[in-house]
């Protein structure tokens, strides 16, 4: 295996020139090519016939079918998932390719009405969604935070990195680098979280008009959870008047929301003193001063068995990821029914749950059964209000429904 600095070393190949010969090439098997046809992205290992010996992680190369007709360029890894097409019908990619598809990410978002004065916070690249499978970019006022999950996007990264700079009106003008826990440990490429771009010169964002401390050098994934913006912005508009319980609550988005939206009190909980610490630090941030809020760092489960029942009349269950792959479904399963059922036990009659899974393992369907088996089990009367979703800056490849992660409920509890 070639060090990481190796890779770096050699231009061929990931800088997107046309491939004209074998070296590139992977041929599939006779009726694998179907899927490609119909523009998913993914090609498993299981649908190749034949392959280079030569071919390393992260190379750039051309796709076949069985007739050796040209079904797409993309970028090779080791795994289940083999190849991931960037582009379709062709055998090789333009000259300009990351700057065309990060200029057309920018425009959908500066459509959507994401890149105003109070706000400047948005997802700019959602992988297979933006059709950049294997790269994540959020935004955060001029700096960009990367992740590649791929080994092609990571030795990709610089001209990236380069191409963020120069997109129209973007005004981007530090990319940090944050791949250390989101590529493949098996291609040992020992990526370093740097800045790529310019370096670090203040971390405060707007989100609908409200700041927030934003730690992309140390925090969880790129800072930030950007795909809760409009679920937040919907419980602002539950919350006045009400006892709030905001689980999970990572760097308080949902609680200063709450804040905002006149709640009475606002109880934040997380297992980590550092995200309790975040959390006062946004609350601060807004509303300096208030002593409406609380925060905990202690167990969420723990903290739920342990309060008293009709507390909170407005609860938020925003948990981390119970179902990281398909082998922990069962387990994850598990994990919703009996979080959820300790809400409904818990829970102020009339009260407000906001209920979410981000685990892309569990199907809408998946979710939504354990909530209602745990509702059930309370013997309480449920309402569903809102079914949730990810915001449309985290778009979904009609082809690729695998991209669709986040699940939410909005109930109202009897």
């Amino acid at each position: 295996m070639k060090s990481n600095q190796q890779h770096n070393a050699r231009p061929v190949r990931q800088q997107g020139p046309v491939l004209t010969d074998e070296k590139g090439a992977i041929r599939l098997l006779k009726g694998k090519e179907e899927s490609v046809l119909r523009h998913h992205p993914w090609i498993f290992s299981g649908a190749i016939a034949s392959m280079p010996a030569e071919i390393e992680e992260g190379d750039l190369v051309t796709v076949y079918d069985s007739e050796g007709r040209v079904l797409g360029t993309g970028h090779y890894q080791i795994g289940s998932i083999m190849v991931r097409i960037l582009e379709f019908g062709t055998d090789h990619l333009s000259d300009d390719f990351y700057f065309e598809r990060l200029s057309s990410a920018f425009r959908l978002r500066k459509a959507l009405g994401l890149i105003r004065p109070d706000n400047n916070c948005f997802r700019l690249v959602h992988g297979e969604g933006d059709f950049l499978p294997g790269l994540i970019v959020d935004i955060y006022g001029d700096t960009a935070v990367m992740q590649a999950h791929s080994p092609g996007m990571h030795f990709a990264r610089r001209t990236i990195a380069e191409a963020l700079t120069r997109i129209p009106d973007a005004r981007i003008r530090n990319v940090y680098y944050k791949s250390e826990t989101t590529l493949p440990y098996k291609a040992s490429l020992d990526p370093e979280n740097e800045y790529l771009v310019g370096n670090y010169d203040g971390n405060i964002a707007l989100e609908n008009g409200l700041q927030f401390n934003i730690d992309w050098l140390k925090g969880q994934k790129t800072g930030f959870f950007v795909d809760q913006r409009e679920n937040r912005s919907l419980l602002e508009k539950f919350s006045e008047g009400r006892t709030v319980l905001n689980m999970f609550c990572y760097t308080g988005g949902f609680s200063v929301y709450a804040m905002r939206g006149g709640a009475k009190s606002v109880d934040s909980v997380d297992s980590s003193a550092k995200a309790a610490a975040l959390t006062d630090a946004n609350i601060e941030l807004n509303f300096p001063g208030d002593p409406r809020h609380k925060t905990h760092a202690v167990d969420a489960f723990k903290f739920l068995a342990d309060m008293p029942a009709d507390k909170y009349d407005l609860i938020i269950l925003d948990p981390p990821a119970f179902a990281k792959h398909r082998g922990a479904i069962k387990n994850g399963l598990i994990g919703y029914r009996k979080l959820n059922a300790k809400a409904f036990e818990k829970i102020k009659p009339g009260g407000i749950l906001f209920t979410f899974s981000c685990s892309q393992a569990i199907s809408r369907d998946m979710f939504r059964m354990a909530v209602f088996t745990a509702a059930a089990k309370s013997g309480r009367k449920v309402r569903i209000l809102h079914q949730l979703s990810q915001p449309a800056d985290h778009p979904i490849d009609i082809s690729h429904p695998e991209g669709e992660y986040l699940k939410g409920l909005v109930l109202q509890v009897e």
